[in-house]
């Protein structure tokens, strides 16, 4: 078989596998469809496929078709993180600035504290560290990890739980606006080389100057123009991130913060980020569960990297949840909200795992190490709407739901 015949016998694997058991596991309550795709990224990655079916794996995943697959990963990962920039809405933050500082500081606080515990456990151990990490930035990435909320993979959760529009919705969703800005500076200050420190200020020094000039050409250009130069500032952020040690995702996302909504219509938006879902984001599941390892050495194995897994659960979930009541005692907060806020800003999702990529990538984090956080991140994404479910149902008889806080 020709190279290109065996690219489309994997694209055939990543697209039907998923769906079919998402359709006729009836798993929509659980585990929507992006997270079966994740899990069965996994699936198909080394550690499962790859330990049962050997020959048959590097037969359909070879160099040259994986190398195929990271190309096209590349593109829809770069397109998803910049519509998660261009969805932040620091306006509402601002005007509801006292609670969203409070709940989005102890939602993200807690639970890095609770994550950088859990690093320096699992760092008395071998093989979970990069072998170009410090100890401050494997403690501080890990920590990070698990304070992630995947901001739209909580749209589409807030949308299945018909809160989206809804006063609480629109609190949650400013809660974790916050939080993505401080996630995505803390990135950039892990990845921060001193050897190439000019670069990183060179580039920070380019794009605020040119930043002012992007936002007065697209003011001015039609509708249909703006998305082929968002497209191109887009890649230029990006290069220029990456050619500055900082990594291309933290230009993605530069490149989508400094665009406004309104240029492109909510609708045109919501359209292509489900298009992005559809059509190029399976590519990156299975590109990230090809990088999944299970065996640590020394006899720990597998079981070691479900144990660091749990213990990485442990942390994310009950630092969520510790930061969220404890928001809700400091603002007055009705009996029942501060659980529904904190089991949702729990929900990991893609930028959890967008995040460990980069980790894995700059070699501060093992491949074993992604897979704990891998499967941390499919853990707490799949509680949540069985959780959450039941309590908005008590919370709605009180009339929390519709109810905005200020």
């Amino acid at each position: 078989m020709s190279t290109t015949e065996i690219f489309l016998l994997a694209m055939l694997l990543i697209f039907v596998v998923p769906f079919l058991v998402w359709r006729l596991g009836r798993t929509e309550y659980f585990a929507p469809l992006v997270i079966v795709q994740i899990i069965m990224g996994i699936v198909l990655g080394p550690g499962v496929l790859g330990a049962a079916f050997p020959e048959y794996h590097r037969f359909v995943f070879n160099p040259d078709v994986v190398k195929t697959l990271n190309g096209i990963a590349q593109w829809g990962v770069m397109l998803f993180v910049m519509l998660a920039g261009v969805e932040l809405d620091l306006k509402k933050v601002w005007q509801y600035r006292r609670e969203s500082a409070v709940t989005a500081g102890l939602s993200l606080g807690l639970p890095l504290l609770c994550g950088c515990a859990a690093a320096l456990v699992l760092m008395s151990y071998p093989g979970w560290m990069g072998a170009s990490a410090a100890t401050w930035q494997f403690t501080l990435g890990t920590g990070m990890a698990c304070a992630v909320t995947a901001l739209p993979v909580l749209v589409l959760l807030l949308e299945k739980l018909d809160i989206l529009r809804q006063p609480m919705g629109q609190r949650i969703l400013r809660y974790a606006s916050l939080d993505d800005v401080a996630i995505w500076g803390v990135l950039a200050l892990i990845m921060l080389d001193w050897e190439r420190i000019g670069r990183q200020l060179g580039f920070i020094l380019a794009f605020a100057v040119l930043t002012v000039l992007f936002r007065r050409v697209m003011a001015r250009l039609r509708r249909d123009d703006r998305w082929y130069v968002a497209l191109a500032w887009l890649i230029a952020c990006a290069f220029g991130a990456d050619w500055a040690g900082l990594h291309f995702m933290v230009g993605a996302f530069l490149a989508g913060v400094v665009m406004d909504a309104d240029w492109f219509g909510q609708e045109q938006l919501d359209a292509l980020f489900r298009n992005v879902l559809l059509v190029l984001m399976p590519v990156f599941f299975l590109s990230t569960g090809l990088r999944t390892r299970w065996d640590l050495g020394g006899g720990m194995g597998t079981y070691a990297v479900f144990a660091g897994a749990a213990l990485l659960l442990v942390a994310s979930v009950g630092g969520k949840l510790a930061g969220a009541h404890l928001a809700g005692r400091m603002l007055g907060w009705k009996s029942g909200e501060a659980s529904v806020i904190g089991w949702l800003l729990q929900s990991k999702g893609l930028i959890e795992i967008i995040f460990a990529n980069i980790l894995l990538d700059k070699q501060i984090i093992t491949s074993e190490t992604f897979t704990a956080l891998l499967l941390m991140a499919v853990g707490s994404t799949m509680l949540t709407v069985p959780v959450v479910h039941p309590k908005l149902h008590r919370v709605r008889h009180t009339g929390l739901v519709g109810q905005a806080s200020s």
